[in-house]
């Protein structure tokens, strides 16, 4: 695949350097470390002292943070890898501990603007969608081998979508008579499914079901959990874990662990004491996150959907 630009505008990059609060001297995680944005801006607040681990399963993402990154040398190390690894990286690595973990969930701007990709509703280009281009499944694969009622669900789940099952049972019958293989053609299939009258009006009709398949390939929702446990876990005493989200699915799990993580007791409401043993290891430091301003918005449409969530690990005993 061509190497085009990597260039991705960094969603709150100033709200997140601020909420990281980096020192001279710490080691930080950059689990989505896309084109390096955030990476830099850690890196130069941070200090000469400090480390920086990126990771990120999409090659081209790599590469354009080894350049974007390089002049900070060995502070740097980046890792080809899923984040529901992190724990086994980090070990691989040395790292006990570490000082703060961000994570930027979704999919970036150079993805979605490469039509080789599959990622984008409004160019041409193969249903692909792999953020990790070695994995098996493909959009392709979800689309014309699922049967109609698992189809549906994943959109219905996936993509908040009130016309899955209408919008499977079309897919289905276009298959029957050709594969479905191309971004534009899944598009026509969408439009024809849902109604013209809700097509008028709102988002672009496609959006929620390319969302779905997109989260369905790259198990998105499903090892978020566990990555943001592993990175608790990891956290040193006083260190922070920050989670920009950019729909309500992912926001609402980032939330509820959060929730969870800083209060674990499973003791009856009203119990005099706690005997369930179980201690926080979180404080939520923002409960309800931090939105873009208007300013950013406006400089990039595509941030209006973000939310970060920030959290401190409390004492370790």
């Amino acid at each position: 695949m061509e190497n085009r630009n990597f260039v991705h505008q960094p969603v709150m990059l100033e709200e997140v350097v601020a909420w990281l609060n980096p020192q001279d001297g710490g080691t930080y995680v950059d689990c989505t470390v896309g084109g390096g944005g955030h990476a830099a801006a850690i890196l130069e607040k941070s200090g000469p002292g400090s480390r920086l681990i990126g990771l990120d399963q999409d090659p081209l993402a790599l590469e354009a943070a080894a350049r974007r990154l390089a002049p900070y040398g060995e502070r740097v190390t980046l890792v080809k890898e899923n984040f529901v690894n992190l724990a086994r990286v980090l070990d691989e690595l040395g790292v006990a501990a570490v000082n703060g973990v961000l994570f930027d969930l979704g999919v970036s701007s150079p993805q979605v603007d490469v039509p080789e990709r599959g990622f984008s509703y409004h160019h041409d280009g193969p249903l692909d969608m792999r953020m990790d281009p070695s994995s098996p499944c493909t959009a392709a694969d979800l689309i014309n081998k699922l049967p109609e009622e698992e189809l549906a669900g994943i959109i219905a789940r996936y993509g908040e979508e009130r016309w899955a099952r209408r919008i499977a049972s079309f897919i289905v019958q276009k298959r029957r008579q050709e594969p479905v293989t191309s971004t534009l053609q899944l598009v026509e299939i969408i439009k024809e499914a849902i109604p013209a009258r809700y097509r008028r009006s709102g988002p672009h009709p496609a959006r929620r079901t390319f969302q779905a398949l997109r989260i369905a390939v790259n198990r998105e929702l499903e090892v978020l959990p566990g990555a943001l446990d592993q990175a608790v876990d990891l956290l040193a005493s006083g260190g922070r874990i920050l989670v920009i989200t950019f729909h309500s699915l992912e926001d609402r799990i980032v939330k509820n662990l959060f929730r969870r993580r800083a209060n674990p007791c499973t003791c009856p409401p009203g119990f005099p004491q706690c005997t369930c043993g179980q201690k926080p290891a979180l404080r939520v430091l923002v409960p309800g996150g931090i939105t873009p301003s208007p300013e950013e918005i406006e400089a990039n449409p595509r941030s209006r959907s973000a939310r970060l969530r920030v959290a401190e690990k409390l004492q370790v005993f």
